[in-house]
């Protein structure tokens, strides 16, 4: 009887441990709320209130990267203090040389997941420049060589037509009037430690896209495995569509935080 009281106790004390064990490991499932977005070349952050809008609507926390353009380095040191700032697993999502900025700071521990926007993905010792030469760009597309001072810019002449066809002529008149300088030196600089290798990856490709072609997309993301959506819109299509672009953000961190 004895026998039979000190099983029964131990399987008891088994239980209960396995029981707290179990709720533990349940609470520790943080269920991701923060968003954190980086913005590319001839842009600036201001262009993804339209996805804020539609993540914050959702309960999510969203913070926008305003990325100095002046170096890969900059830009990853800039979108790793926003990081920093953040209480829990982030999703950090990028629109085109953003992809690059986030393939570099992407190793932050906080990041559980990467979105690519129509967006460069380069793997170690690849730049954003040799992705962009793989195929002939279009003839809307107007990024120029860079200026005296190291600058790239967007051609004004086809910035409507090249970067965001499916906006108004007013909003693209604002976007080009709000770009920042970027300096061509981001372009050709290597990505030494690329995130995706190690991270859960989601890639958009913009359908219409005539500054990044959508088979240069499509190739880099097929090449790591990303998990690809497809939406009809331009280049800026986080700012034409920015609740498709914001159902695949939180896509990823409904299946991250399972």
């Amino acid at each position: 009887m004895k026998t039979n009281s000190l099983k029964l106790r131990f399987l008891a004390v088994v239980f209960a441990l396995v029981a707290v064990a179990a709720f533990s490991l349940k609470a520790s499932a943080q269920k991701i709320k923060n968003v954190v977005l980086v913005h590319g070349a001839f842009a600036d952050g201001s262009g993804y209130k339209g996805v804020y809008e539609a993540l914050t609507k959702q309960g999510y926390h969203v913070t926008v990267v305003q990325n100095p353009l002046t170096s890969l380095e900059d830009d990853v040191t800039a979108t790793k203090l926003a990081l920093d700032k953040q209480d829990g697993p982030v999703i950090l999502a990028g629109h085109s040389w953003g992809g690059a900025v986030i393939t570099q700071a992407g190793n932050h521990p906080k990041v559980a997941a990467l979105v690519y926007i129509a967006a460069f993905q380069p793997d170690n010792g690849e730049t954003a420049l040799q992705w962009f030469q793989t195929v002939k760009p279009a003839p809307e597309n107007g990024v120029l060589p860079p200026d005296a001072n190291g600058i790239v810019y967007y051609d004004r002449a086809k910035f409507h037509a090249g970067f965001c066809a499916d906006l108004s002529k007013e909003e693209a008149e604002f976007m080009y009037a709000s770009q920042g300088a970027f300096y061509g030196k981001c372009f050709t600089t290597p990505i030494t430690d690329a995130a995706w290798r190690n991270k859960p990856s989601y890639g958009i490709v913009a359908t219409e896209d005539k500054s990044i072609a959508p088979e240069i997309e499509r190739k880099m993301y097929q090449r790591s495995n990303t998990k690809i959506t497809e939406i009809k819109g331009s280049h800026v299509v986080y700012i034409s569509q920015p609740q498709k672009v914001a159902e695949v953000i939180i896509k990823a961190a409904r299946e991250v935080s399972k």
